[in-house]
């Protein structure tokens, strides 16, 4: 449970680095063992046949041996009978001088079993053999007469070594004289080539566990490549982000200053103004009226009651900027309405906004979202492209909902070189982007082309009608 809890609480880089280097460790895991078993097999199949053909160089040996031996004898076998006791003797006095190398020796064994000639292992000189087996339980002797009774034919067995007294493996060759009823033959001991197969076999092994090492460096050096990239990526994204937070920060923060100081202009030069001559209006009202002159009051009062209409009316237009109410009392139809009717009043820029009733309607989220766009966008408008003409047209479809505003004003500045100092722009993209919608600026100078926003909304944020949260009265969107 510790081992998943300390999982569970990697960092993030620490995961990206994990993720990336368990793939890249199980491939080349797999490499490596597919690398290792090719190269047994190959290396196998290659020792097998160095020792088959070290087998074959000894037996073309052995009966080279047993060939020469024959020759040696063969005119005094030729000419005698099968009782020459004679010539047996010459013969067995022949192979018994014929020794070589420290352990080579000719041996003959009747077809009975008694040994007649063995130079190196006198002991087993006249004595029978016939049921001889070796550590491993293979016959010997028996086998030399079945071989020697078919004509001639290798064994391989088990057999002392005459100069260590040790065991090894002994491979014999030996040819049947028919008429005497003999086993002729002699064998060569190849403990060397079982140790050079062996010798062969650890060279193999050291050579896959070398290359396992060599994997494995290269492994490691990746995994701490992968998992450097991995740190100094995520270094750099977690600075990236900071400073990107750092400048969100710092532009909400100069949004809200910006927009108290709007209200407080607003305030100030508006209310402010228009409250102060309410007051100056009503003062002179009651010095007139305690002068007894009522129908002269009559004039400052009203006064005063007009400044105040004007007065409850921009503490209205300021609060619909702040938050309109007709957006969650009748939806963002209405509100986009009354946005682009109060513009047209106020700048006398020609308006014209049209929509259509959505049969789903749009979260409440998507709602603000395009209503602070248009907003936004219309400010824009009002104060840098001089336009005399603006559209917007709010549709569903089955996408989604698209909001596209037009004006027919000195567009963009794009030259190259000019980069925007206003946040307008880059709070309608994040907005959008909040909603996972798209935002397209389509502008040109020159002629009164305008510009032309495309706001659109994915299909996901159209809600069923029974879900709309605020089904106070019949509402548009």
């Amino acid at each position: 449970m510790g081992g998943i809890r300390n999982l569970i609480s990697l960092t993030y880089a620490q995961k990206l680095s994990l993720v990336a280097a368990i793939p890249l460790i199980a491939a080349v895991a797999a490499i490596a063992m597919v690398v290792a078993y090719e190269s047994r097999a190959t290396a196998e199949s290659e020792i097998q046949a160095l020792e088959r053909r070290l087998i074959e160089a000894k037996k073309e040996e052995l009966r080279n041996y047993v060939t020469q031996a024959r020759n040696g004898f063969a005119y005094i076998y030729g000419r005698a009978s099968p009782d020459d006791e004679i010539a047996k003797n010459l013969v067995t006095q022949i192979l018994s001088a014929m020794i070589y190398g420290k352990d080579g020796f000719f041996f003959v064994y009747d077809y009975d079993g008694n040994n007649l000639v063995s130079p190196r292992q006198t002991e087993f000189i006249n004595r029978n053999w016939a049921d001889l087996t070796d550590s491993d339980g293979t016959p010997i002797v028996d086998e030399f007469i079945t071989l020697a009774r078919q004509g001639a034919g290798w064994h391989s067995f088990m057999w002392q070594k005459p100069s260590t007294g040790e065991e090894a493996q002994m491979i014999a060759y030996v040819v049947g004289l028919q008429d005497w009823r003999w086993v002729v033959g002699t064998g060569v001991f190849i403990d060397d080539i079982v140790a050079t197969v062996a010798n062969a076999r650890a060279e193999v092994e050291a050579r896959v566990q070398r290359t396992f090492l060599y994997i494995g460096g290269i492994v490691l050096a990746a995994v701490l490549i992968v998992f450097a990239s991995g740190m100094l990526l995520n270094f750099r994204e977690r600075r990236l982000a900071d400073a990107k937070l750092k400048e969100l920060t710092q532009r909400v923060l100069d949004a809200q200053e910006e927009e108290r100081g709007r209200v407080a202009r607003e305030l100030h030069d508006g209310i402010s103004q228009i409250l102060v001559g309410v007051r100056y209006a009503l003062d002179n009202a009651r010095r007139r009226l305690i002068r007894g002159d009522d129908v002269s009051a009559q004039e400052p009062l009203q006064t005063g009651i007009d400044n105040l209409a004007t007065a409850i009316t921009e503490v209205r237009r300021i609060s619909r900027d702040l938050r309109p109410g007709v957006l969650d009392d009748l939806g963002l139809g209405p509100a986009l309405k009354a946005l682009t009717d109060d513009f047209s009043e106020r700048t006398g820029i020609e308006t014209d906004f049209s929509t259509v009733v959505f049969r789903n309607r749009l979260d409440q989220d998507s709602k603000i979202a395009l209503y602070r766009i248009a907003q936004e966008a219309l400010t824009n408008i009002e104060r840098h492209s001089g336009a005399t003409r603006v559209t917007i047209d709010l549709r569903g479809h089955k996408k989604g909902a698209t909001m596209r505003i037009t004006d027919n004003g000195r567009g963009l500045r794009n030259e190259p070189g000019h980069v925007s100092t206003g946040i307008g722009l880059r709070n309608m993209q994040e907005r959008i982007e909040q909603l996972d919608g798209t935002l397209r600026i389509l502008s040109s100078r020159g002629g009164r082309s305008g510009t032309v926003i495309e706001v659109s909304l994915p299909l996901s944020h159209m809600l069923p009608p029974q879900e709309d949260p605020t089904p106070k009265r019949k509402a548009g969107i």
